[in-house]
């Protein structure tokens, strides 16, 4: 249901949320920490910047920087900048649920139940507990491992 660069933007976004840091996060480097491509994540980033969720600065210390609080870019938003709009309506508009397919009623009902959970959900309830507890001692990898947040990749 989320796409890989969807997975990857919300690691990009609690990454940045969990620094204290005044200064903006540079886009190549903040690549090498997530272990992502610096091509890729420069992708990512446009479309963060483009919906608003992250602000853009230019210059010797430039980078990337959230452009709200975390508490209020929502996993709804973050999915939307990086695959659209969610979309639940596959019969004709205007109709009311009585006169449409039983598939057009289900899709509706999946489509308010996603937006629903998603809009529920910050980044900054990501960042309070970013991975599993039990993540070590289960084998269980968690794609927000700290671990993967902290090892810079080479880049």
């Amino acid at each position: 249901m989320l796409t890989k660069t969807t997975l990857s933007a919300i690691r990009a976004l609690v990454y940045i949320a969990t620094r204290e840091s005044a200064t903006a996060q540079s886009p190549r480097i903040l690549a090498g920490y997530l272990h992502e491509s610096p091509t890729y994540l420069a992708k990512i980033t446009r479309l963060l910047v483009k919906a608003g969720l992250l602000r853009a600065e230019k210059g010797a210390k430039g980078g990337v920087r959230l452009a709200l609080p975390p508490s209020q870019i929502t996993l709804l938003a973050v999915v939307e900048a990086c695959q659209g709009a969610i979309v639940g309506d596959y019969c004709q508009d205007g109709y009311p649920p009585g006169f449409t397919c039983s598939f057009h009623e289900a899709a509706l009902q999946l489509q308010e139940s996603v937006v629903r959970v998603l809009s529920r959900w910050s980044i900054a309830h990501l960042a309070e507990r970013p991975s599993c507890s039990h993540e070590k001692r289960s084998g269980a990898s968690c794609m927000m491992a700290p671990e993967r947040l902290v090892t810079p990749w080479p880049v």
